[in-house]
């Protein structure tokens, strides 16, 4: 089974609800740019990363376009986690106006 897929504007409502949104992509692409509170777990540091990761709220995983961020979030569900991927990624964030964050990761 797909993890479930959700937009930039129901990520823009979670994101303003406080919920726990990770960026799987590289680090120079992270500083590029990215989504407003986003933590930046590298999509092959992911394994290494499961004990951080919340085990009683949904994760929110996003990359530039969707690809890696769908890896991601089978795998974490694999792993018993409560996950969405977010279409287009990055890029139809940015696309769509939404606020950009320059921020280091949290």
């Amino acid at each position: 089974m797909m993890a479930q897929e959700v937009t930039v504007d129901q990520l823009d409502q979670a994101i303003a609800a406080g919920e726990y949104v990770i960026d799987v992509r590289e680090s120079f692409e992270f500083e590029d740019g990215h989504v407003p509170q986003a933590k930046h777990i590298p999509l092959n540091s992911i394994p290494d990363n499961l004990a951080e990761l919340p085990k009683d709220k949904k994760i929110w995983i996003i990359c530039a376009s969707g690809g890696r961020s769908m890896t991601a979030a089978n795998y974490l569900e694999q792993q018993g986690m409560d996950c969405v991927s977010v279409a287009g990624g990055t890029s139809a964030w940015i696309g769509s106006g939404k606020t950009v964050s320059f921020e280091p990761s949290i």
